[in-house]
């Protein structure tokens, strides 16, 4: 397999392995096997990201971070007419917060439940304005429609998630009896 292939299929998978941990953990409303389906894909997810950092690397810049970083501001001077390759760390910085938090998820499903809101919603954000820059932004042709439909996908599912009333004590054999 080429290494253009490989590179790019990892980084699908990861966006799709976190479009079906994002939504299937917005809409689980707490059932535990919803939760443990969304932890799975959202630890396939980040596993795929590493692997397409690896991939990039190897195929694309010769494990040269000077390649990897001209190679990002070349791109981002194309969009935006700005030589900076700055985006580079944040990706960098996106991957580091992205295994700390499966980390944090495989401590336990409650414990991941009870983050502060404002968390998952800072985080969710950034994956998502990532997703979108990477796709939509500097995409072309279906890639942009795909990342926009995902993007869409997950900010549907967060927001009609969220609208859902909570599970309570009063209710939880009745949503326990729908997984």
């Amino acid at each position: 397999m080429s290494g253009e292939i490989l590179t790019r299929a990892t980084i699908w998978i990861s966006i799709a392995a976190y479009t079906v941990g994002a939504v299937t953990f917005a809409l689980s409303r707490q059932r535990t096997k919803w939760d443990s389906l969304a932890r799975a894909a959202w630890t396939i997810g980040c596993a795929a990201l590493i692997a397409h950092v690896a991939f990039a690397y190897h195929h694309f810049y010769g494990w040269s971070q000077t390649a990897a970083y001209h190679d990002t501001a070349r791109q981002t001077a194309e969009m935006f007419g700005m030589n900076w390759g700055g985006g580079l760390y944040i990706n960098y910085l996106v991957l580091a917060a992205w295994i700390l938090d499966v980390a944090w998820w495989w401590r336990g499903l409650d414990a991941y439940r009870r983050r502060p809101t404002l968390i998952v919603v800072v985080w969710n954000a950034v994956l998502i304005f990532i997703i979108f820059n990477g796709t939509v932004v500097f995409g072309t042709g279906y890639v942009r429609w795909l990342g926009f439909l995902v993007c869409l996908a997950v900010c549907l599912a967060w927001w009609f998630g969220a609208a859902k009333p909570r599970l309570n004590s009063s209710n939880d054999s009745l949503m326990a009896a729908e997984d």
